[in-house]
This record gives C-alpha cells, sequence and structure tokens, in this order.
C-alpha cells in the first residue's frame, strides 16, 4: 500500500506523511548541477527525494579559472582548459547514469572575465552544455538557500566565498531577504599589490561598505565555501575537536580570533595543511580567507557562527523543490527515507515510538525528533556483523550526511542506537565523542536506546497492538500493559531487557498482562 495514502494526515503526528513517494519528490532523484567557479569545478548529482540531500555522486577538479584575474582581467588560460575538460567529462558521466540534463551555474570568475562570454561560447560547442554565469546577488541568494535546505525557518547571515568573490546574504524565517555581492576573494586579494597593510585596509572599507547595505546581523553567521571549511578544520586541528565533521560545526568570535592568530603565526604551513587534510592549491588561499573572516567577525559581531556544507549546488536542488517539501524537517524525511530503503520492516519505526513515547513525553520538542528519528532507524543497520553493529549504528549516526543536527545531537542519536544493540557504551573507539553530551543526555539516550531494544523484541508486525509503556517519573514506576497476543512474546530475554531499561530509569517496575495479576519486580 502507497504510504501516503495509507492513513490520514493527521494520524503522522507533528511531521506529517512520508513525502518521498510524492511525484513532486520523486522527481527530484537523479538531479545534476555543476559549479563552475573561481577555484574549481564540480559536479553533483543528488537524489533529493528524501529532503536531505543524498550524494549519489560528487566530484570535484580544482581548475583555479579566476587565477590571474585580477592583473589581466581574464580567465587563466591553463583553467580554462582544465574546466573544458573537465565538464566534457562530467557530461559524459551525466550520460552514463542516464541523467536527461545537467545544470550548469557559473560565478565570479566567469562573469567577471572579458572573455567569460567566449567561454561559455566554447563550453557549449564542445560539450552541449548552456553555462549559465549568475551575478553575485543571485548567488548569494542560491547560497543562503543551500542553507535553508539544511536549517529550514533559520534565521541570520549567510556568508559564501569563492575565489573572486564574497557575497552576503541575510534569511529570516525560511525567506532569502537582502542581499549584497563584494570582490573580498582570496584569489584576487593573493594579487592584490601594496602588500599586507594595503591589503588589510581594502578589506576594511569593503566591509564597512557592506554593513551600511546590509544593516545590523547580529544573529547567527552561517559560512559557505571551501575557504572558510578549511578554517574550520584547522580550528578543530587547533581545539583537539573529537567530530571531523564539518556541517554544522560552531565556532565563537572569540575562537574565530586565536585560529586567526594561529595560522598567522604558523610557521609551516604545509605541514599544518597536511595535518588538516586540506589541498596545496586551497590552503595558499587560507591566509587571506583568515584576514577576511577576522574583518567579517568583527564587523557583523555574530552571537555565534556556524559552517554549512550546503551551499550553491545544494541552493539549486532547493531551487527544484516544492515548497510542501521544503517546509519538512530535513532529518526526519531523511529517516523515513532510509527506513523504507532498508529496515527489515519499513514503518515499525512508526510504530515503535508511539510505543516508547509516554517515557520521552517530557522532553522538549527539540529532542522528541531526535527520539524520532532513533526510531526510524533502530533497524536499518541489521546487515552489520553483529558483533559490530552497535559500532556501525554509532558510525552512522555521527558521520551520516544529514542535514538539521547539531553535533551533539548527532552523538546523541548515536549513543541511542548504539544502546539499541547493546547495554555497554564502554570499550569502544568513541568514547571521546561522549562529552559533547552532558551527563543528563548521555543518561536519556542510554534510556531511549533501551527501550528501543525491548520494544523490537515484541513486533513483527508494524501495525499489532501489542502493548503500551506508563511512565510515572516522580514515583520512579514503570508500567508495561501487555495484551493477550504478546504474552508469548514476554519471554527471557525480552525480560531481562525490560530490567535493564528499568535500570537505567532508576525505576521499580510492574508489568500487567490483560486482567491478570501485577508482577512486582524489585
Amino acid at each position: 500500500m502507497n504510504v501516503l495514502t495509507e492513513t490520514p494526515a493527521q494520524d503522522w503526528g507533528p511531521f506529517g506523511r512520508p513525502l518521498f513517494d510524492d511525484p513532486s519528490s520523486r522527481a527530484l532523484s537523479r538531479v545534476g548541477v555543476v559549479d563552475v567557479g573561481s577555484n574549481s569545478v564540480r559536479l553533483v548529482i543528488f537524489d533529493g527525494a528524501a529532503r536531505s540531500p543524498a550524494y549519489f555522486y560528487n566530484e570535484k577538479i580544482m581548475c583555479a579559472l579566476g587565477a590571474g584575474l585580477g592583473d589581466t582581467g581574464q580567465l587563466n588560460p591553463e583553467g580554462r582548459v582544465r574546466a573544458l575538460d573537465a565538464l566534457r567529462r562530467f557530461r559524459s558521466l551525466a550520460e552514463g547514469m542516464g541523467l536527461p540534463d545537467l545544470t550548469v551555474v557559473a560565478t565570479a570568475a566567469v562573469r567577471d572575465a572579458t572573455d567569460g562570454p567566449d567561454f561559455a561560447n566554447e563550453v557549449a560547442r564542445e560539450t552541449g552544455l548552456r553555462l549559465w554565469t549568475i551575478d553575485g546577488e543571485e548567488e548569494a541568494r542560491l547560497s543562503a538557500q543551500g542553507v535553508l535546505l539544511g536549517w529550514p525557518g533559520s534565521y541570520g547571515l549567510v556568508c559564501d566565498i569563492g575565489g573572486s568573490s564574497m557575497e552576503l546574504a541575510e534569511i529570516s524565517g525560511g525567506r532569502v531577504g537582502r542581499r549584497v555581492t563584494s570582490a573580498l576573494g582570496p584569489l584576487k586579494l593573493q594579487s592584490m599589490k601594496g602588500g599586507k597593510k594595503a591589503r588589510i585596509r581594502h578589506v576594511r572599507d569593503v566591509m564597512n561598505t557592506l554593513q551600511e547595505k546590509m544593516g545590523p546581523q547580529r544573529d547567527r553567521l552561517f559560512l559557505v565555501g571551501g575557504s572558510w571549511r578549511a578554517i574550520a578544520r584547522i580550528d578543530m586541528a587547533r581545539r583537539e575537536y573529537p567530530l571531523h565533521v564539518l556541517h554544522e560545526y560552531r565556532m565563537t568570535p572569540s575562537a574565530v580570533s586565536k585560529t586567526v592568530k594561529f595560522i598567522a603565526e604558523t610557521e609551516d604551513l604545509d605541514a599544518l595543511r597536511q595535518a588538516c587534510g586540506i589541498s596545496s592549491t586551497r590552503m595558499a588561499l587560507v591566509p587571506y580567507a583568515a584576514e577576511v573572516l577576522k574583518r567579517l567577525v568583527k564587523t557583523f559581531k555574530p552571537k555565534d557562527i556556524a559552517i554549512s556544507s550546503y551551499g550553491i549546488r545544494e541552493g539549486m536542488l532547493y531551487e527544484q523543490m516544492p515548497q510542501r517539501l521544503r517546509d519538512r524537517d530535513p532529518l526526519i524525511e531523511a529517516c523515513r527515507f532510509a527506513e523504507a530503503k532498508d529496515a527489515r520492516i519499513p514503518g515499525f519505526g512508526r510504530t515503535l515510538f508511539q510505543f516508547i513515547q509516554p517515557i520521552f513525553r517530557s522532553v522538549p520538542e527539540q529532542r522528541a525528533r531526535l527520539v524520532k528519528a532513533a526510531c526510524l532507524l533502530h533497524d536499518v543497520s541489521w546487515r552489520a556483523h553483529p558483533d559490530y553493529r552497535a559500532e556501525v549504528c554509532f558510525d552512522n549516526a555521527t558521520r551520516a550526511n544529514l542535514g538539521g543536527l547539531k553535533h551533539w545531537e548527532r552523538v546523541y542519536l548515536g549513543l541511542a542506537l548504539l544502546h539499541r544493540y547493546s547495554n555497554k557504551r564502554e570499550g569502544t573507539r568513541f568514547e571521546e565523542l561522549y562529552d559533547l553530551l552532558d551527563d543528563k543526555l548521555r543518561l536519556e539516550a542510554e534510556v531511549l536506546g533501551k527501550a528501543m531494544r525491548f520494544g523490537a523484541m515484541l513486533w513483527m508486525e508494524k501495525e499489532a497492538d501489542r502493548g503500551s509503556f506508563r511512565w510515572f517519573p516522580k514515583k520512579r514506576l514503570l508500567e508495561l500493559h501487555l495484551t493477550r497476543a504478546a504474552e508469548p512474546l514476554f519471554g527471557e530475554v525480552a525480560e531481562s531487557r525490560l530490567r535493564s531499561l528499568a535500570g537505567s530509569l532508576d525505576a521499580e517496575l510492574v508489568t500487567k498482562i490483560r486482567k491478570r495479576p501485577a508482577r512486582r519486580h524489585h
């Protein structure tokens, strides 16, 4: 039965019915986009039907089209050759994958170069691809939409830095507001005459002009672009931060100041580059980008700073989404898609969530969605070897390419799924990550995992009525009410798992089966 028609929408709760089987969502499968930037040319093929972008294919070729543009006014000749070769390759790959077409967008280097139109014509002749050269404000809008793909309804200032330009866009309530572009790309700053003092003075003056146009922007600052991500990698290394996931990585203004100083004082940038896994081409631009970031933070004074791995390419996917898909929680929709694709009993996650929900009735909405996500993902790793299943679950949750997840939420979700398969979490290679959660959240994730571990023993069909929990936190009393049909399922292993759950809750346990006398456990 189609998942969209089996029950009324109101029965699905606050997240609504899944949309990935809807025709308007299925049309987003295998969407191919190419970003022709000043530094690189990248092909991304999305499967966007699940709302959170799945990267079916992702390849980047460093071409440096914009190198020397500030001096010559033209595209780098060697970069033109490399970019054209890259586009030929990407066209062939797309044809081999059965994609009907590719959307190809060119940004600052091509739009600023005097030979940009000639290059676009050459691309059309040689590859058959149409190169859409967009202006700075459109680039800012698409980058901001990429941020909205990962953070629906978010607000703040999006800053996208490329090789030859830097764009700012205001987002609020899921909409893109004011937008502005500038020439503060590190490739242009690298070739600027007058030395460091002249460059810093120029960055300050341009930033002040941008502030006049954008007005006060003291909410969250979202950083988009390869140079920002490289700086974030260095910040992680400086702090010895344990989770090397760039998306949703947070920095404070103070941390930015320390990392910019750390970069400026590092004598062996090549050793730092290798330690952080940054390409030599990218690292050459990092010191210039760091100067821009320092001034950006000093000028706009954001309350906090978030790295977004989603930018212009994801913004192009967002552009094609129907509004009702845009409005969905990217985490929940992606987890639903994963369950439908990989779980043994697709649809059971919803039943499991309803069963254990009484234990989590008082958790705030922010964590209730994590409980829902865990239930949807609780069985998607069943093919892993039993000895490693718990670790695979943790690994998947903490490192999966999912939108709408803060770093601590990744660890919370990972711990819950680890405890779905294991009572203990000690002795794993992930222990340094546990410190991203406080004691209360670690315990809550453990309880969630053990509740799922028990609940999974009572069902082999998603809609069956097996029983319900009642939780009295003040009394520290957990009641399990089972139907007569569920009694044969409540064997020794199930009872042991229930006792383990009650132990984590520090609760007295009562089980009731129909009208038979209650059994008390102390």
